[in-house]
């Protein structure tokens, strides 16, 4: 027999130390912020001055028509600003608010309970889901006042009308964003709900309704710009004949009176709203939910 090789030894590597380096001088890596940039990562701050720009180009611009001789055409922000004060002060902007917004409520509750009851019907058959399909596809795209005609002939001059516009508006909007965000419900998250024993209204409860609150929240927020700019505009067709007039009504009586910034001041009112309903309130439910949640970014 031959004598078994011997195997090779590994090779020897030479032993030396390095000497340690001095340690690099980066800087302070935690620096703190200067006073005017944590101001301006504060969102509130960067819209307050793009208001502020907005005012003062109003501003500018009202008297440059005034300078020109042409102040019914535009008024300035401060004229409107009195305006503003004096109707609020005489108690008649908040009578007309009062009532505008005592119809949006009625409308957008009644829009929302409908959507919810549609979007049930899709999510659970398929000839619901064929019919949202078909009636979203013809009203979503079909201006809301388009209707008001329709909705003249058969409630007549009055609230019925105004509500009937603004379910449309809200309806077909919310059903159309909740069930998108249904069937985006991954597989993943429903398996995850069923093992854990989750059925029928808990099951919707506590894992497709979180899961598709973001598309279920933009929804809502779609359905009340529709629902509020539809209600401006149907009062303004036909709100001071229906005997109970809101701010359209009110933005009309002015325009005929000539007196454009009382105009001005109730178009100011609207844009008011709106901010107060998108910076508070549904700012406000994001906070407590989706962003909370880890769902959407701040």
């Amino acid at each position: 027999m031959k004598p078994l090789a011997e195997k090779p030894s590994p090779p020897k590597r030479p032993e030396f130390e390095r000497a340690a380096a001095a340690p690099a001088n980066f800087g302070d890596a935690a620096r703190p912020l200067s006073f005017w940039e944590r101001l301006w990562n504060n969102g509130a701050f960067r819209k307050t001055v793009i208001l502020l720009v907005l005012i003062l180009a109003w501003e500018g611009y009202g008297r440059y028509m005034a300078a020109h001789g042409n102040v019914l055409s535009f008024p300035t922000f401060t004229a409107t600003v009195q305006a503003l004060y004096s109707g609020i002060l005489s108690g008649v902007i908040p009578q007309r608010l009062f009532v505008t917004l005592q119809v949006l409520v009625i409308g957008y509750a009644i829009g929302i309970f409908l959507a919810a009851v549609v979007t049930t019907i899709a999510v659970s058959t398929r000839i619901g889901t064929d019919f949202l399909s078909i009636m979203t596809a013809m009203f979503n795209p079909l201006p809301a006042i388009a209707l008001l005609p329709v909705a003249l002939l058969w409630f007549g001059l009055g609230t019925p009308s105004l509500v009937f516009v603004i379910v449309n508006s809200v309806l077909w909007a919310v059903s159309l964003n909740a069930h998108t965000g249904f069937l985006a419900v991954s597989e993943t998250l429903r398996m995850a709900g069923q093992t854990f024993g989750l059925r029928g209204l808990r099951y919707v409860l506590q894992i497709l309704i979180p899961a598709a609150f973001p598309a279920i929240l933009a929804g809502l927020k779609i359905g009340w710009a529709f629902a509020w700019r539809t209600l401006i505009a149907a009062e303004l067709v036909f709100g001071v004949s229906s005997g109970r007039g809101g701010l359209g009504w009110f933005i009309f009586e002015n325009r005929n009176m000539l007196d454009t910034a009382s105009v001005f001041a109730g178009l100011l009112t609207v844009m008011a709203v709106g901010l107060f309903v998108e910076g508070i309130i549904f700012r406000g439910i994001e906070k407590r939910t989706v962003r909370r949640w880890g769902m959407q970014r701040g």
